[in-house]
């Protein structure tokens, strides 16, 4: 699959809309001295080519009280088709689950978690993801401390400009 190629201001307004997503066109106007015309087209042919797949509220979850997050991995004991696919549908569905990745290595999937608690963890764990019929082994990782939580990505890096 080609990247797609996007021109300066394109990127501009991607690195905007990635740092405060609720930006209106008229601001993004402003910010890049274009129209608002001109905002509301470039934004909207973003998300017609799939670039803008949508908008998220961060929430700050300390204000909730402590959180459990956990990076889980799992192996799963046969390596085919349809158990791959069958434990990553089974697994994007449990609520505590923020983040699925299949990856290489030992372990075949990682697992990002949020509970509220060890005991909510253990629940989930016994309960749920080790009661899936493809799970072999897992291994588990706790948090003690978020020293970056990053969302946007290093687009300069990423894309390929127009020239």
């Amino acid at each position: 699959m080609n990247p797609i190629t996007i021109d300066h201001t394109d990127l501009q307004i991607l690195r905007l809309l990635q740092k405060d997503a609720k930006l209106t066109n008229k601001e993004l106007a402003h910010a890049l001295r274009k129209g608002s015309n001109t905002m509301f087209d470039r934004v909207n042919r973003l998300k017609s080519l799939g670039i803008i797949t949508g908008t998220v509220t961060l929430i700050d979850r300390r204000k909730f009280g402590e959180l459990l997050i956990a990076f889980t991995h799992v192996q799963i004991n046969m390596h085919s088709t349809k158990s791959l696919t069958e434990f990553q549908q089974q697994v994007i569905n449990f609520t505590e689950v923020l983040e699925c990745y299949h990856m290489t290595g030992v372990y075949d999937f990682m697992l990002k978690v949020a509970v509220r608690d060890m005991v909510s963890y253990n629940s989930f764990l016994v309960d749920k993801l080790a009661g899936l019929e493809h799970v072999g082994s897992l291994q588990s990782y706790f948090v003690i401390n978020e020293a970056k939580r990053e969302l946007s990505y290093p687009l300069e890096d990423l894309v390929a400009l127009n020239a």
